[in-house]
């Protein structure tokens, strides 16, 4: 189902490929949003505003166009284009892939510019809501690793093993993506991918690491230097280690996943479990969602479980006091950053605990056209990942959705 949902937009046909035409198609979501939560804010990953007990338009539309190029019978060229909101108030477009493709044999190609990052089950088409059965892919799991794309190359072999088709996909690079008020640097990106197909079945292994770096983050520089000084001054070395730590400059980021999907008569199903862990004050994390649903003619009702897991925070070594005979100003400086410190713990990329269950329906009332209503019950740990936070928030949020998605 996925492949020919994906081959409809996003595949020159034949006739246009022997004359060297160049093939546009697209994607898109009009969808309106509503949380029943003013002093918080729900939205996508990566987004600076959401839904407070309004309506919004901009969390899950979007409008993406690419074009395909070939060259000849081993050379092709493809460009996708991506209007959305992200890391920011308004809409603004992104250069999501460009890439040469170089076909070295039927079972074996590569691509040289900016690819896929393949990491997720739907990486490649995580943004086509006609691909996807759900409204929005499971922010539980989907916000744990901000990037989409990665600058440098993948080399991908496909072969089949009697009625089982086995793809493997190795991605190396570098990317820095928006998140919010500040950047997120990966650097040496190494990504595996193993998808082994048979019939209805599709199970997916993935493994991810990366050097990470925070940039352009104002509160956590001053943070990082104020530890250093107060070390020196104050000596007391373990402050001094711990910026380090919290800097997150360069450090390593591990991003391991499983998922399997099955569209097998009329049932729907659709999985992934994932653990991050980093060397960083970014929290390790287990997440995980299930899917199913239920194939009604052209109506699709589906039930998704998800949740968000903290497996370690960083320890936060700042003393609460300072030893007899310390000037008088040091138990009040180790009390602010030890409140400093314990802030950074708890936000930032993806921090927050939370599950929601999550009810839907897909109708296909046209052959490139979807409608879907989706209702998500939201119960956060503290703020969950909801943004813009106020006093008083706890939760559990409705949040209720439709989207009309389109290919063409």
């Amino acid at each position: 189902m996925i492949a020919s949902l994906l081959a409809l937009p996003l595949c020159a046909s034949v006739a246009q490929a022997q004359e060297n035409a160049v093939k546009i198609s697209g994607f898109g979501t009009a969808a309106a949003t509503y949380a029943d939560e003013d002093r918080a804010e729900f939205a996508r990953p990566n987004q600076a505003s959401g839904s407070a007990g309004d309506f919004r338009t901009g969390i899950d539309s979007n409008l993406g166009l690419q074009a395909d190029y070939t060259v000849n019978d081993w050379l092709s060229l493809t460009a996708q284009g991506l209007v959305r909101k992200d890391a920011e108030e308004g809409y603004g477009a992104e250069l999501s892939w460009a890439f040469a493709k170089f076909r070295i044999s039927d079972e074996l190609s590569v691509r040289v510019g900016r690819v896929g990052l393949p990491i997720f089950m739907i990486s490649d088409y995580r943004n086509v809501g006609y691909a996807n059965t759900m409204l929005r892919p499971p922010s539980e799991v989907y916000s744990q690793v901000p990037f989409n794309s990665v600058d440098g190359a993948d080399i991908t072999w496909r072969h089949e093993f009697g009625n089982t088709s086995l793809t493997t996909q190795f991605a190396a690079g570098s990317t820095k993506a928006p998140v919010t008020s500040f950047h997120v640097r990966g650097k040496d990106i190494l990504a595996l991918n193993l998808v082994a197909e048979n019939g209805p079945f599709t199970l997916r292994v993935g493994h991810a690491r990366t050097k990470v770096t925070l940039d352009d983050l104002p509160s956590l520089n001053t943070l990082v230097g104020s530890l250093r000084a107060a070390g020196a001054g104050y000596r007391l070395p373990q402050l001094t280690a711990l910026a380090s730590e919290v800097e997150a400059k360069g450090d390593k980021g591990t991003f391991n996943s499983i998922g399997l999907t099955a569209d097998w008569n009329n049932f729907v199903l659709q999985s992934e479990f994932a653990k991050r862990k980093t060397e960083t004050y970014i929290n390790d994390t287990t997440s995980w969602y299930v899917m199913g649903g239920y194939r009604i003619g052209k109506f699709l009702p589906y039930y998704t479980r998800s949740e968000l897991k903290i497996d370690s925070t960083i320890n936060n070594t700042v003393p609460t006091a300072c030893p007899a005979g310390f000037p008088v100003a040091c138990t009040p400086t180790l009390q602010a950053l030890r409140a400093g410190v314990s802030r950074i713990a708890v936000s930032g990329v993806g921090q927050g605990e939370q599950t929601t269950d999550t009810i839907g329906v897909r109708w296909d009332f046209y052959k490139s056209a979807a409608l879907k209503v989706q209702i998500d019950r939201i119960k956060p740990t503290g703020s969950g990942l909801f943004i813009n936070v106020k006093p008083g928030f706890s939760g559990p949020v409705t949040v209720g959705a439709v989207a009309l998605d389109f290919v063409f």
